[in-house]
């Protein structure tokens, strides 16, 4: 595997890390500032690792996925009401 496979893969990686994540904190009494907190970095990190990689299936899978976890954390900062 070259470095821009490798960056491509773990642009997918922080989108699965993301979603096991989510299962892991979920609940009545999950602590929502650190799921947002946690779901914005590794969103970022996974469209930085994505645009790094400079191949084209995955800078788009990557933005895609990674843009949608991004998404999810915006409404759930919304749902805070902060």
């Amino acid at each position: 595997m070259n470095k821009k496979d490798i960056l491509g893969t773990l642009s997918i990686l922080t989108v699965l890390i993301s979603v096991i994540f989510f299962f892991i904190i979920r609940g009545p009494n999950a602590n929502l500032t650190l799921g947002v907190i946690v779901f914005t970095v590794l969103s970022v990190l996974g469209i930085i690792f994505a645009i790094a990689s400079k191949k084209f299936w995955f800078i788009l899978i990557g933005i895609i996925l990674n843009g949608a976890v991004l998404i999810g954390a915006y409404f759930l900062l919304l749902a805070m009401g902060n």
